[in-house]
Parts: structure tokens; sequence; C-alpha cells
């Protein structure tokens, strides 16, 4: 299944933190993405609380932004978060811990699996992380906790929160391919240090994206 990886990060400033991928240390193919063939299916798993709208508009918008590339699915399976992760001290669930039992518990039935969840993640040294990803690979995780208006003292905003839904799921889902972040701002592939920079990006890979996308998955 996934292989384990080497954290890398960016320092994050106060209140704010760092989008995390895993980097295989001995890629197979360092060129191009494990083959597979496209569409892509990726697999949208329930992990703890989270209800079916924010499940289909990943769905949908992982479709949307990847042109043809992926063709994503609901799972009907149900996983509890898992408890070894949880930080008592942080209150919060350490996501390296949640890839490692996906890893080990669940067998997709898709070419890549991406998990969402409502309970708040982070990885040592950051405050937080709205997801996680190998990259590349198979497994990823998004949480929603931090992308409803809601947690910023703002009134609810149900398109603007399914929106960021989509564009952390589509984004994940990009560094499982191998894809970087992306210095083009309105890239889904933008690095986001904060819900602000999220907010200020596109829901799709930008043309050079999908361009090298492409190349990796060997496609014209």
């Amino acid at each position: 299944m996934g292989q384990k990886g080497t954290a890398i990060d960016l320092p994050p400033g106060p209140g704010r933190s760092s989008a995390l991928m895993l980097s295989p240390r001995r890629p197979a193919l360092p060129s191009r993405c494990k083959a597979v063939s496209v569409p892509v299916r990726v697999e949208v798993l329930r992990l703890g609380r989270v209800g079916p709208e924010v499940l289909e508009a990943v769905r949908e918008g992982l479709e949307e932004a990847y042109q043809g590339l992926v063709k994503a699915f609901t799972s009907d399976a149900v996983l509890d978060v898992p408890r070894e992760a949880y930080d008592d001290r942080r209150y919060q669930y350490n996501s390296s811990i949640v890839l490692d039992f996906l890893r080990r518990s669940y067998r997709p039935e898709g070419d890549k699996l991406l998990a969402v969840t409502h309970v708040d993640l982070f990885v040592p040294r950051l405050n937080f992380v709205f997801g996680q990803a190998e990259c590349p690979g198979r497994f990823a995780i998004i949480s929603i906790c931090r992308l409803r208006p809601e947690f910023y003292g703002e009134p609810p905003h149900r398109q603007l929160f399914l929106e960021r839904c989509v564009k952390e799921a589509v984004h994940e889902i990009g560094h499982t391919f191998g894809l970087r972040h992306c210095p083009n701002r309105s890239c889904v592939m933008a690095f986001s240090n904060s819900i602000w920079d999220t907010d200020r990006k596109g829901t799709k890979p930008c043309d050079s994206c999908m361009r090298e996308l492409r190349s990796l998955l060997g496609v014209g």
C-alpha cells in the first residue's frame, strides 16, 4: 500500500499552518506517477462525522477539476477516526497517524483514497493542517473543521464552506499525483498558509499544472 515518507513543510506564521506532503524516499518512477489507467478512480471516504452533501460536493469537484482524468466516487464505508491519533495536550488529531491507520486498516476500492474528516488535524511543529497527502502516492486526507466560516466567528455560509472543501480535496489529490505547490496564486495547487489563501485561489489546477499532470500520467 502506501510508502512511508519524509515530511516536507514550510515554516508557519503566527496562528497559521503549512500544508504537508509526504515524499516517498525511493519513488520507483521519479518522473511519472505509478502506472494507472485513465480516468484514475478516486474513492472519497467518510472518516467520522461528515455529511453526504460534503462528500458529493468533493466528488463532483474532483471530476470537474481534473477534466476527465479522474473518476471519483463516494464509498459506502464509514470509518471512525482512530483514537490513537488524538493528542490530549493539543485537542487535535495527528494526521500522519491517521494516514498510517488508513494504510494499515483500509483497502481502497479506487486507485487513490481521499478521507474526509470532521476533526482538527495537526502535525508536530505546525499549529494545524487543512490536509495531508503522499506526494506521489495513494492516500490523502482533508479536515473540514477549519473550513467552516463559523470556526472564524463568521456566520454560516454553505456555498463558501463547500467550495473550500472542494479546493482542499483537489489540492491534496493533486499531491498524490506528484504535483507540488504552484507559484500561481489562483491555481488550486497554490500553497495555503491560511484560510484566506484558500479563498483567494480557484478550484482547478492552472494550465501549467494540468500539462504537468498529463505528463506525469503519460497522456496527451
